[in-house]
């Protein structure tokens, strides 16, 4: 079972919890990447995608692929490091080379979440406004391309609660945020590796106030001081998605988001 592990952004100090997600391998076993505990997160400031792949075991077949690095954006400061993962014939597994431990999802699944009439349909089910919704684990798609950005933040917001997910057709431009629209729900995908900035934030606002609907963003490098600060003023949910299509919250909207659910 994949553990939640601390990790301490270089930046702000803050410790950051990460839990490895699961990989699907070609034979079909899920597994995790072993971390390299001796090894202290790198500041990610340029992402070169050539770079951004490490190589590890299946522990169920010995096959050895290519994997994203995992990635963690600080909640405190928005920083993105770069984790370690110990090298193919270094990680845990004896003379056959590392093995990528088998992955089980924690009992309960993922607790991501809502408000308005998700709180009041969980105070019909016995639960507080404040307990997360139940969800089986969310299931990302790994970020090899635009695309899979923005499918990925599309299958989030589904699992989220939120119906009736539409992206543009054809593919994404790669140096332009992607819309994703839902009945209420306003959400821009930047799949570009700059961090986003005041104007995309003030942008998606503007959108979700012109279709009286709450606006998201979704960027793969993170986001300015400026833009973080913008969004927690407008309430504005701000989520990273690093290269194993994960979205993790950055702010308090976001987190509230994520409780409460769409």
């Amino acid at each position: 079972m994949a553990e939640a592990v601390p990790v301490r952004c270089p930046e702000c100090l803050r410790e950051n919890g990460y839990t490895a997600p699961a990989f699907p391998c070609a034979c079909g076993a899920p597994a995790v990447l072993p971390l390299d505990p001796s090894a202290p997160p790198a500041v990610l400031t340029h992402r070169n995608w050539s770079e951004a792949w490490v190589r590890a075991r299946c522990a169920a077949c010995g096959r050895v692929g290519e994997w994203p690095q995992p990635e963690v954006g600080c909640g405190s400061c928005g920083t993105v490091v770069r984790l370690a993962v110990l090298p193919v014939d270094a990680s845990p597994g004896g003379a056959a080379g590392g093995a990528a431990q088998a992955y089980r999802p924690p009992p309960g699944g993922a607790a991501h979440g809502s408000s308005g009439a998700r709180a009041a349909a969980a105070a019909a089910a016995g639960r507080g406004p404040g307990v997360p919704v139940p969800r089986a684990p969310f299931r990302p798609v790994t970020i090899r391309t635009a695309r899979d950005a923005v499918a990925s933040a599309a299958l989030y917001l589904r699992w989220l609660g939120f119906r009736d997910v539409r992206s543009p057709e054809g593919p994404p431009v790669p140096s332009a945020a992607v819309d994703l629209r839902a009945p209420g729900l306003v959400a821009q995908v930047d799949p570009t590796t700059a961090p986003a900035g005041l104007r995309a934030v003030e942008c998606v606002w503007l959108n979700g106030l012109a279709a009286s609907a709450s606006a998201v963003y979704f960027a793969l490098a993170g986001y300015t001081q400026e833009a973080r600060s913008r969004a927690d003023a407008l309430g504005i949910p701000l989520f990273i998605m690093d290269l194993t299509g994960m979205p993790q919250p950055l702010n308090e909207a976001a987190e509230a988001l994520v409780t409460a659910g769409g």
